[in-house]
């Protein structure tokens, strides 16, 4: 009985916003909507900012269409391959049924990345100082998408009866449970996001190419890593060796990746931003 006392009722939202018909607008859908476009509005204003431009208007808006298939395509294969191969082995006509769940942060990232590198080697841009503006905007796709995961009830945290703040999730059983989709929209997104546009706005590393590459993957790694602790891992996953999650294992590469942009881009001379 203590348990429930302490557990903070969760705000069931149906996932489905608008259902028209075999139509649905679902609030998932929305997150990507919302993090994409106010990103593209961003990243418009940092290119602005640069003298010269380092992006115009139109390749910016281009770009985008170039983002959103590559979070897309890359977050679902991301899942298929890091979190649940031998399930789409067996059942391959699932793959592209995202509407069913099953995205991956880090499949999602290297799908950005490779359309970000596709896009500037065709249009001969700077893949760094492109990078930078992609980087600073990033958090806020990330913050959008942990509150979707929200109010959806998935990617719920550790069982948490001494936690006042604990919620009880439909998918979770009848045990309080850390928010920690809650957490990570706290930390990847808002502390990130404020981090990185401090970083833009009052430092001189904007001027170093790469760096704010370098430090939105060592962010987001750690961030990450510090919220697996409160996240339950996935079912079919569990914990791997020494209460390690798949999470953390995949979070390590990109902060010795950051560190590599960061230490790379201090060794460069300062560039107009």
């Amino acid at each position: 009985m203590r348990v429930m006392v302490l557990a903070v009722p969760y705000p069931v939202i149906d996932p489905v916003l608008v259902e028209i018909g075999p139509f649905a607008v679902r609030w998932y859908a929305l997150a990507y909507i919302a993090g994409l476009t106010l990103g593209w509005g961003l990243v418009r204003a940092l290119a602005r900012a640069s003298q010269p431009s380092v992006l115009s208007d139109a390749q910016v808006d281009d770009l985008l269409v170039w983002a959103t298939l590559g979070t897309i395509l890359g977050g679902r294969l991301g899942y298929v391959i890091f979190y649940n191969p031998l399930y789409f082995l067996a059942n391959p006509l699932e793959i592209p049924m995202m509407w069913h769940g099953g995205m991956s942060f880090h499949g999602g990232l290297l799908g950005v990345c490779l359309a970000v590198i596709a896009f500037c080697r065709l249009r001969g841009l700077s893949l760094l100082r492109v990078g930078d503006r992609v980087a600073v905007a990033a958090p806020i796709g990330l913050f959008f998408g942990r509150l979707a995961n929200f109010i959806n009830g998935e990617l719920f945290g550790r069982v948490a009866p001494d936690v006042p703040w604990a919620m009880v999730f439909p998918r979770g059983g009848d045990v309080p449970r850390h928010p920690s989709q809650l957490y990570e929209a706290g930390l990847e997104g808002v502390v990130l996001f404020v981090l990185l546009l401090g970083v833009w706005r009052f430092t001189a590393l904007k001027n170093r190419a790469g760096a704010l590459v370098g430090l939105f993957l060592i962010g987001y790694g750690m961030a990450r890593t510090t919220a697996e602790l409160f996240r339950e891992p996935d079912a079919h996953i569990g914990f791997l060796s020494m209460g390690v999650t798949m999470g953390q294992v995949l979070s390590l590469p990109m902060i010795v990746i950051g560190l590599v942009f960061l230490v790379r881009a201090l060794r460069r001379p300062a560039l107009d931003a």
